[in-house]
Order: structure tokens, then sequence, then C-alpha cells
């Protein structure tokens, strides 16, 4: 007998699911990738929904990797207080960011002129991804 076409595309989800998790601690592990600028706030606000909608920072591994245009507003000096305290709740939650080294060469900006906390991808940010990739972590741009 035949088996219904959706018990495949099924199967191959619980696989995905299954994939990115890790045995040691058991959360999801995800890679949030922003490189536009005007998605920082809209990316931001999807990672709080996202660590909120898992029920709570204990379910999820997270990291935000930024690179291009977006370091920019990350930048200590022109960062508006909404990037800021975001980052900063992110950051509570066990949050990483991390810093495409890339980019801060080519916008001129040293790491320590980051806001607080950010880490650097120090062998580029598109490297970064794919490394935690190769690890298991779901990718999400927004």
């Amino acid at each position: 007998m035949r088996q219904p076409l959706l018990a495949i595309p099924l199967a191959l989800v619980l696989l995905m699911v299954a994939s990115v998790t890790t045995a040691d601690d058991d959360k999801l592990d995800v890679v949030y990738h922003v490189s536009d600028e005007s998605k920082v706030n809209f990316a931001l606000n999807n990672m709080q929904n996202h660590i909120d909608g898992i029920g709570g920072p204990d379910k999820i591994n997270m990291v935000l990797v930024l690179h291009g245009p977006a370091v920019r507003r990350f930048d200590a000096l022109e960062a508006v207080a909404t990037v800021r305290n975001a980052v900063a709740k992110l950051q509570e939650q066990g949050v990483t960011v991390e810093a495409c080294a890339n980019t801060l060469t080519a916008l001129n900006l040293e790491p320590d002129e980051l806001i607080d906390g950010l880490k650097i991808a120090e062998q580029g940010g598109v490297t970064r991804i794919a490394e935690l990739q190769s690890q298991g972590y779901a990718y999400i741009r927004p």
C-alpha cells in the first residue's frame, strides 16, 4: 500500500527539527544574519519574539552575526537607544552578537568603537555563519 505524500515531507521536517538541537543541552541552535541596516530593529524584535515563543532563553542558543552596512547601527557613538536596549536585553538572555572583522576594516571601525559586549567574527561574518550552519544551527535572515 502506498504511503500518503504528506508522510515524506513530515518526516523531513522532523529530521530537520531534530538536527538543530544539540545533544549536550537539548536547546535549539539558531543563527540570525543581518547585513541590511534598515532591518536591524526588525531582526532584534524577531529575536526577542523567538526567545519568547520558544519558552525562554533556556531553550535556545542564539547568535546574531552582523556584516555590511548593518554594523553601522552598532557603532557606540551612533547607536540609538532602541538598538542598545534590545542588544543588552538579548545579551542578558545569553544571545551572542558578533560583528564581521572585514566589515569593521571596510568601515574604519575598531572593535572597541562598537556597543558593549559585541564579539568579533575574525574570520568574517559569512564564514562565521557557514561555520555555525555546519554545526547544525538553523539559519534565519529577517
